[in-house]
């Protein structure tokens, strides 16, 4: 049995709910916003929404989340994500176009702003309540589960779709964020490391700061960049995925599901076989240069069998380096900044996946194949994974990465 410290249940419990309650949200956002408007544009806008706000405040708010109490900050974020899932719910019941579209809008920007804030503490806030030896088994027992969920998330609200309408879904996620808050509730509060006045200056003078510290831990920036080219991978690969299956396969609507649901089964795979093992730096790259292999894979399947293959693999592969970088992260980042240095880092990876996303745009309306993406993206991946592995025999002995 896999033991970990009651504080990391709670956290684990607080994230799971969540993020249950958020995938279902999405995908009732979605279903709701082409049901009342019918456009594709009206589904890009709400998408924008939330990810241009989230990622100017994500970059202006890090020097002061060393100045905040970690849990009471998260515990209100759950609290005002959870009211603000009620919007769209109101603005069905009211019934109107311009109160639903409204009330979807005013929550994707609420999410867009607080996802990354909480993110960052919660990040940050794992290394207080679990032993150093622990956060690697920690991070990826959670990051497993929080994609097991992102998984089971649009199975469930399927059967639930059946029985009740749509618009009451979203008093499901109301009551996952509370319930969140509640888990969260049961966790110590933290103090703040030190306390100055806000201002321009100081957000100033602090910005510099972490920036300043991030990039003086080379370790720290090259694991951030391979995250970030991770998510830019995963951000072309969500443009390509679809009409490779369909168009360049052959296959059905039911044949893209397994292929979408074979990814997050071999994550959970791998972050089991990663919570039941002692693994190093060099298996870490190793699942990295996997990973990258599977896109590879996938430039030469023949079938969609082979496909789901590739996927199933390539999951099994990437918690290898997910999970161990961020425990490495949290275990070498300066105690007194992990908070604002946790932003930055999130910050860096986040903008990855519209990169990605715009890249693989780009390469389609130019008539560049599925399989080239996949091909050009598995390289970007690759390389540099491979050039990690082998430097991590030189540089083993220097920094201990065995977490």
């Amino acid at each position: 049995m896999i033991k970990v410290s009651h504080g990391f249940k709670l956290l684990w419990l607080g994230e799971v709910v969540s993020e249950f309650g958020g995938a279902a949200g999405g995908i009732i956002n979605g279903l709701l916003l082409f049901e009342w408007t019918g456009s594709k544009e009206w589904m890009g806008a709400i998408w924008l929404i939330y990810f241009i706000p989230s990622l100017v405040l994500q970059g202006v708010s890090a020097p002061f989340l060393n100045q905040v109490r970690k849990v009471r900050l998260m515990r209100r974020v759950q609290v005002i994500r959870a009211m603000a899932y009620l919007l769209p719910l109101i603005g069905t019941l009211i019934h109107t176009k311009s109160t639903v579209i409204a009330g979807l809008f005013i929550l994707q920007c609420v999410l867009g702003l607080l996802q990354p804030i909480y993110a960052s503490l919660a990040f940050s806030l794992l290394p207080s309540l679990c032993k150093e030896e622990e956060l690697k088994r920690s991070n990826a027992i959670l990051d497993g589960t929080l994609r097991l969920m992102s998984f089971l998330a649009p199975g469930i609200i399927s059967l639930l779709l059946i029985i009740f309408p749509m618009h009451l879904l979203y008093f499901l996620s109301f009551c996952m964020f509370l319930l969140s808050y509640l888990s969260l509730k049961k966790l110590p509060d933290s103090e703040p490391q030190y306390t100055s006045v806000w201002s321009k200056k100081f957000w100033w003078t602090e910005m510099k700061r972490g920036y300043h510290t991030f990039f003086q831990y080379p370790i720290l920036l090259k694991l951030t960049l391979l995250s970030s080219v991770v998510q830019f991978a995963v951000g072309a690969a969500l443009v390509v995925n679809i009409p490779f299956i369909k168009k360049e396969l052959h296959g059905a609507n039911w044949t893209y599901g397994i292929f979408s649901g074979a990814f997050p089964i071999g994550y959970a795979i791998g972050t089991l076989i990663l919570s039941r093992s002692k693994v190093g730096s060099k298996a870490m790259y190793a699942g990295l240069a996997g990973g990258g292999a599977s896109f590879l894979l996938l430039v030469i399947v023949p079938s969609v069998p082979f496909a789901w293959m590739t996927e199933l693999f390539g999951g099994i592969c990437f918690p290898l380096f997910n999970a161990q970088s961020s425990a490495l992260f949290q275990k070498l980042a300066p105690e007194e900044r992990l908070s604002q240095l946790s932003s930055i880092r999130l910050l860096f990876i986040r903008v990855g996946m519209p990169l990605g996303i715009l890249f693989a745009t780009v390469c389609s309306s130019i008539g560049s194949p599925e399989r080239m993406i996949y091909g050009i993206i598995g390289l970007i991946i690759l390389i540099p994974a491979l050039y990690s592995y082998f430097q991590s025999f030189i540089n083993g002995k220097k920094i201990n990465l065995n977490i």
